[in-house]
């Protein structure tokens, strides 16, 4: 057991994150269907202030209150992250947005606001779960340490990435699992957090915390969704037809699997960023801090802007009048 004592105070944050939250389903059981505010931001960015207050009342620390820096280096590196599958949706054409605000720069804002939402949303919730205690009792047969898995891996993530925009009318579905073989052996390489090497120690909790996390995000995604106004779609070949809220129902198999794949990405960033996400370690940078933190930002504006201009072109299926 961790011994969480649950005696913390609920932070104020999370009262108000509370509080809009309730505002905002106040206003969808008043029918008025998310036609006059931002329901996507009024309910993610609230679920995720209450959850981080939940996660401090549990265990006393939580990302906003003792890792505040690593969940504002999150914000950047969500909107990235997500954008990487926005460029790999041009091919598969599996989802579109429709009745989007045709002003550009509040499009854009929108864009980069809600995409910011996704791996806080995640972790927050794998945090809530960790300090719940869920699955800590769970073991496994550890697997031998060898590093003879590392090249099926790399190949079937290479082919998970490559076969769906290839025939992405029968491949779509892997890549949201491409990624986690093709990154994990760098991460167990290079001894950032690895998913194979706790299950080398007998566990595989976490891999289980963000099958969970990502089962409970997608749920909340596909809700949410399905009564805002600026929403997206999907286009899913073969079983497109049978659906729960907008996505249909095989979809929702898609949700864990990406969870588990946002947080190898995440711990294979940190790997050239010192392992500040995750893990300590003592890298050598060549260059000042500032010229890092120009070079990052810069890179990571205009490849997001870049993205944006490729939803805009392949994604919107319609603008707001």
């Amino acid at each position: 057991m961790n011994g969480f004592s649950g005696d913390y105070r609920f932070p104020p944050y999370a009262w108000i994150g509370f509080a809009v939250l309730i505002l905002a389903h106040a206003l969808l059981i008043l029918n008025l269907n998310g036609r006059h505010y931002p329901l996507y931001i009024m309910v993610w960015w609230p679920y995720i202030l209450m959850v981080d207050g939940l996660v401090y009342r549990r265990k006393g620390s939580s990302l906003l209150t003792h890792r505040r820096k690593v969940f504002f280096q999150l914000l950047p590196l969500s909107i990235s992250l997500w954008l990487v599958f926005e460029f790999f949706n041009v091919a598969l054409n599996n989802w579109h947005y429709i009745s989007v605000p045709p002003n550009l720069v509040s499009r854009w804002f929108a864009y980069a606001i809600c995409y910011a939402t996704v791996l806080p949303a995640i972790f927050e919730t794998k945090e809530l779960l960790d300090a719940y205690e869920l699955f800590n009792k769970s073991r496994v047969p550890a697997i031998s340490q060898s590093t003879r898995w590392y090249k099926p891996f790399v190949l079937t993530g290479l082919s998970f990435l490559i076969l769906p925009l290839l025939w992405p009318k029968y491949c779509f579905p892997l890549i949201w699992g491409g990624f986690t073989f093709l990154l994990e052996p760098l991460n167990h390489r290079m001894g950032m957090r690895s998913l194979m090497r706790e299950w080398e120690q007998g566990s595989l909790r976490t891999f289980f915390l963000l099958l969970a996390a990502g089962a409970i995000c997608g749920m909340l995604w596909e809700f949410w969704n399905f009564w805002s106004v600026t929403k997206w779609v999907y286009t899913i070949p073969y079983v497109g037809w049978l659906k729960v809220f907008e996505m249909p129902i095989l979809g929702f198999f898609g949700f864990p699997p990406f969870a588990v794949e946002c947080y190898v990405m995440i711990n294979t960033v940190s790997l050239f960023r010192k392992g500040r996400i995750w893990k300590e370690l003592n890298f050598r940078y060549y260059f000042p801090k500032i010229v890092r933190v120009l070079l990052t930002g810069l890179t990571l504006l205009i490849f997001s802007f870049y993205a944006f201009q490729m939803i805009d072109l392949h994604s919107v299926a319609s603008w707001r009048p």
